[in-house]
């Protein structure tokens, strides 16, 4: 039995991760607005001892593509993260609720006020999940003529947060006195500015809300290219990627570990939750077929467009779906990581054109697994005992059938080899993660 427990987060995209899953029988079809679909998802998560659900997000459209896969993407329309976790707190008593938010497009006053609120919400539930947008389209929707750069945006990134710790740090824990016998409801000499002016931003404070329950809301970066890998080392508690082959995940393990260091972190400050797509049947016949049932599903159009984020769509269309792609494209600068992910595995798998696709639709370059729950405890048990996970970020590919079979089947194989909690450890996210609780930066300097 292991004394190491592994972290388990749900993440929710609507209908589920498979691109096709909106046309599955097990997907709720208007699932993007039904507020009571999440709750139940996250109390579906909660019952299954979850750390928290994560809520991905765009300040913009995803995957626009060509008009007819456009019009067969099945999640053009969702609800704002931070405004649906609020609904979900209320209905939840246990599982963390990260939402994503973008450090290149939003606010830091705003941002810092939402994600604390949603803190008290929960109490003590949240967690940001923080993005620098790498999709071009967004810019327009906030009057500018360009994305920014990827040294811009993560530059602006680590001022960024620096700013939303000081906000939350406004109010020191002892600020609020309440007492009615005195009249006195808060102590204005507790109460500090960030009066922040840098290269990218310009914020006085104080926040107008008393600090989070956690401190601070747990921090969660995703993405693993080089300057995402830094900020993660710098900043981040938990940091989502992607791979698919044990070697690989142990080399970004030991790799963003090995930063924490020259930050005066220790190795255990950063979760590493690596993303998984688990297939899951009673048999291993039952777990292919109910993959080949999701791939059936799959329109060529929908399928291609998949492939639009590594080639231009208009030769995409004119190759021979069964035939390796004609070349194999370099990494565009800030999109290192992804693209090393997928354009490895087409080289090393040689998968013809559909079969990229094919697995893409998936996962979107994730790691998926077929099988029973034991085939899939012993790939995760590999993972975790071999220095390349610290937990696994589930994306289930159909919702909520696929998330219900993993709680059903996976979790108490997980549970039976000592691997995974049978019992919440605390109230807060923070808790339940085993992160420490961040002092106040203005009550440490007096």
């Amino acid at each position: 039995m292991s004394t190491r427990k592994l972290h388990l987060g749900a993440f929710i995209l609507p209908t589920g991760h498979h691109v096709a899953a909106w046309r599955h029988p097990g997907s709720r079809i208007d699932a993007g607005v039904d507020i009571d679909h999440y709750i139940a998802l996250a109390q579906l998560a909660e019952r299954g001892r979850f750390d928290q659900i994560f809520f991905a997000d765009s300040p913009g459209l995803w995957q626009r593509g060509d008009s007819e896969a456009f019009s067969r993407q099945g999640r053009v329309s969702h609800l704002e993260p931070v405004t649906a976790l609020s609904a979900i707190a209320v209905p939840t008593k246990h599982i963390g609720l990260v939402a994503t938010a973008s450090t290149t497009y939003e606010d830091p006053y705003l941002l810092a006020r939402k994600f604390a609120s949603l803190d008290h919400i929960s109490k003590g539930r949240a967690g940001w999940n923080i993005v620098t947008t790498g999709a071009e389209s967004v810019h327009g929707n906030f009057g500018l003529d360009r994305h920014p750069e990827p040294e811009v945006r993560y530059e602006r990134a680590h001022e960024f947060l620096d700013v939303v710790k000081g906000l939350w740090d406004s109010f020191e824990d002892d600020a609020f006195i309440r007492d009615a016998a005195s009249g006195v409801y808060f102590d204005p000499g507790k109460l500090h500015a960030v009066n922040h002016a840098g290269k990218h931003l310009k914020v006085a404070g104080p926040l107008n809300i008393e600090r989070p329950p956690q401190g601070w809301p747990v921090l969660v970066q995703a993405g693993s290219s080089e300057p995402g890998r830094e900020l993660a080392a710098a900043t981040a508690e938990a940091i989502f990627t992607a791979w698919n082959t044990l070697g690989e995940a142990q080399a970004f393990y030991r790799d963003v570990k090995g930063r924490l260091a020259k930050y005066g972190r220790r190795p255990e400050e950063l979760l590493v939750l690596p993303g998984i797509s688990p297939v899951v049947g009673r048999t291993e016949a039952e777990a292919r077929e109910k993959w080949a049932e999701l791939q059936k599903l799959i329109h060529p159009s929908v399928g291609l467009n998949t492939l639009s984020h590594f080639w231009p769509v208009e030769e995409i269309a004119t190759w021979d779906l069964d035939a390796p792609p004609p070349y194999y494209p370099e990494a565009p600068a800030g999109r290192s990581s992804r693209f090393h992910v997928v354009i490895a595995l087409a080289k090393r798998e040689g998968y013809t054109v559909r079969q990229l696709y094919e697995y893409l639709a998936g996962a979107r370059g994730h790691w998926f697994v077929v099988g029973t729950a034991q085939q899939i405890a012993d790939e995760i048990q590999a993972w975790f005992d071999n220095g390349a996970a610290d937990g696994f970020n589930v994306m289930p590919p159909v919702l909520p059938a696929s998330l219900e079979d993993f709680v059903e089947l996976v979790v108490p194989e997980l549970q039976r080899r000592g691997l995974f909690r049978t019992e919440y450890e605390g109230t807060t996210l923070r808790d339940n993660l085993g992160l420490a609780r961040p002092a106040n930066r203005f009550a440490a300097k007096q």
